[in-house]
């Protein structure tokens, strides 16, 4: 198709713990670095991968703070039940 730009496809394997590693082509294409903050958006079928940027730390980080409660192995055990 003319004018149209190919797109660039990276395969990413989801290990038993749910971790997957960026793609190096990915990372240098989006500018993203170690210690960068990303955040999932899910819409329907549709996942992006955003990156936070600094103006948004000082939230992520205070609201963090919040959530120590609900991070225990109890309530991960008890999200996996309503899945």
């Amino acid at each position: 198709m003319r004018g149209e730009k190919a797109q660039d496809v990276e395969l990413v394997r989801i290990t038993s713990k749910g971790q997957m590693t960026i793609p190096k082509r990915v990372r240098q294409a989006a500018h993203l670095a170690e210690g960068d903050v990303l955040t999932f958006i899910v819409e329907n079928e549709t996942v992006t991968l955003r990156e936070l940027l600094s103006d948004d730390d000082a939230y992520l980080s205070g609201v963090q703070e919040t959530l120590g409660e609900w991070m225990s192995a109890e309530d991960e055990n008890a999200w996996r039940a309503l899945r």
